[in-house]
């Protein structure tokens, strides 16, 4: 395998990660003028979240999705694949996890590459083929080898942070006189700005580090043809999702190999660039590749 450095990511991971600092100080600022308490005590209860967020990252999004981390035992292929392509990608072997959902998705997950997992549904499963699979599968340890997880982790949770308060704020202080209102409202409006700022940041890097990924994931394997008939299966199966699956799993579509397009968030915005883009690009790497 020919692994290439892409600086490009790297340069965008270094940016994201400095605005959401400035973000997070704001938010932090914010937060403490509003609800007129002491700024140390808002920045250690964000600080405990986000530490929080660093070392069980994996875990929340795994019960996210319903997933739970399985055996060799249970899925034996699944586990040699995984090991198979970790080689491949000179990367530790991460944990093996799978949603018990027909949507057909995968995600990688965890704080570094020591420490994380990859997750696949059993609808991937069903749907692709062993090279298409592993297609996938070498895409999500492309993110890994990448280091782009945890940044776009951290993104995410500021953003579902700040989304939640916008959202129950209103409902929580509605009952509050008009003297002990306007606290509530600040904080509002505060969380309002830091939610898209932080979701606008998520949505540029998410679209990058995708094609980041393909990139990787083909050359893992070697076939970028394989990924390319992957996305375009679990494409052609995205419409044809139970309302009720898309709306409960559209939050975690940053992380998704493939974005849900229903649901609030995923209809709203769209964090990764066109099937077609990718499918395109993958293919002119098959080009690229034969005619060496």
């Amino acid at each position: 395998m020919q692994w290439k450095t892409d600086w490009g990511l790297r340069t965008r991971m270094g940016i994201t990660m400095f605005l959401l600092f400035a973000v997070y100080l704001v938010f932090a600022a914010g937060l403490t003028v509003a609800l007129g308490t002491r700024w140390w005590i808002i920045a250690i209860g964000l600080g405990a979240f986000m530490i929080a967020q660093y070392y069980f990252s994996d875990r929340i999004a795994l019960y996210g999705m319903g997933a739970k981390k399985v055996s060799r035992e249970e899925y034996p292929e699944l586990h040699a694949a995984v090991q198979r392509l970790s080689q491949q990608a000179d990367l530790p072997m991460p944990t093996v996890a799978v949603a018990d959902t027909q949507v057909p998705n995968a995600f990688a997950t965890g704080r570094n590459r020591k420490n994380a997992t990859v997750c696949v549904t059993r609808g991937l499963m069903d749907t692709l083929d062993q090279d298409e699979l592993d297609g996938v599968i070498a895409h999500e340890l492309a993110h890994i080898k990448n280091r782009d997880v945890l940044v776009i982790t951290v993104a995410s949770f500021l953003s579902s942070l700040a989304f939640l308060i916008v959202r129950w704020g209103a409902f929580f202080g509605g009952g509050r006189n008009r003297n002990g209102g306007g606290g509530v409202v600040v904080a509002i409006l505060v969380s309002l700005v830091v939610w898209i700022v932080s979701f606008l940041l998520i949505r540029l890097l998410s679209r990058y580090r995708e094609y980041a990924a393909d990139r990787g994931g083909a050359a893992i394997t070697g076939k970028p043809s394989a990924l390319a008939s992957a996305l375009m299966k679990i494409s052609g199966r995205m419409d044809k999702i139970p309302t009720e699956d898309a709306r409960e799993q559209s939050e975690m579509n940053a992380f998704f190999i493939i974005p849900i397009k229903k649901g609030f968030v995923g209809s709203l915005f769209r964090t990764h660039p066109s099937t077609e883009n990718r499918i395109e690009r993958l293919r002119a790497l098959e080009r690229d590749l034969e005619s060496r």
